[in-house]
């Protein structure tokens, strides 16, 4: 799974990554990993299929809600979460933000409530969405150009620096999210792929068992597989001014954040 466990009956390690943003008139939260009621109740948050394929390390400290606590802010600070897209580990923790304003394309929201499948009932889990109605949703046709990606700048209440870029494939409205620093983007590209070597512009590679999930997952594969050649020749073409990253890799996760995704952000705290 995760490319350096060597033995397949230990436990591969993937993290759930969010980031946190200090914008003028409070936080904003991308993605929320598994919330505080997922880990105090799984059986009832979660379908007992990712309970077992998955077995989440339910660990409170790590839930974005204790890290942003241990930052010193409270859940009332975060006033805006942008979401990639609806999967339960990345939409469990919407309820311990509960005045947050959530903003997602419009089709991921409509495509999850029909819960047309089995496997899209085990995946989008209703009851972790308590807060719809502060969700903000947006269409295809409301946006522009970025590198060469369709983009959505006017989130609203949102800084223009933040915009939703479309990637579907994983899901059917999937997107990642661009943020603009002072030197460089930042693309948050959530579950468009899962292994830092598959951006690999030269020998692109996935291990086995992320390579049968992404395939388990996906709705629509050819979108998939095209915006992840899109990615790879992004990555190439301006490597200088963006840097890319999924939501599960821990190496990624682990160079951008200068630590071990094993630990919380609160123990590194002078």
């Amino acid at each position: 799974m995760d490319g350096q466990t060597r033995s397949l009956v230990k436990r591969g390690h993937l993290t759930c990554h969010c980031l946190l943003l200090e914008a003028d008139h409070g936080l904003i939260l991308v993605d929320t990993g598994l919330g505080l009621e997922d880990v105090r109740n799984p059986k009832s948050q979660l379908s007992g299929f990712f309970l077992a394929m998955v077995s989440p390390d339910f660990r409170e400290e790590m839930t974005a809600v204790r890290q942003v606590e241990s930052l010193g802010f409270n859940a009332s600070d975060v006033h805006h979460i942008v979401l990639t897209h609806l999967d339960f580990d990345h939409a469990g923790g919407l309820n311990d933000f509960p005045h947050a304003t959530v903003h997602m394309l419009q089709e991921e929201r409509d495509y999850a409530l029909k819960q047309r499948t089995w496997l899209d009932r085990q995946r989008f889990r209703p009851q972790q969405w308590p807060t719809e109605q502060h969700w903000r949703l947006y269409g295809i046709d409301e946006g522009e150009d970025w590198f060469g990606f369709f983009s959505i700048s006017q989130l609203e209440g949102v800084p223009n620096n933040i915009r939703l870029v479309p990637l579907p494939g994983h899901t059917h409205g999937h997107c990642g999210v661009a943020i603009k620093l002072a030197d460089k983007w930042l693309l948050q590209t959530g579950d468009a792929y899962f292994y830092h070597q598959e951006m690999d512009p030269q020998s692109p590679f996935c291990t086995p068992g992320l390579r049968f999930y992404q395939t388990l997952m996906e709705k629509d594969r050819q979108a998939r597989l095209n915006n992840q050649q899109r990615l790879r020749e992004l990555s190439r073409a301006q490597g200088n001014q963006i840097e890319l990253f999924c939501a599960h890799d821990v190496v990624e996760f682990e160079r951008l954040s200068g630590r071990s995704a094993r630990v919380p952000v609160q123990h590194l705290r002078l």
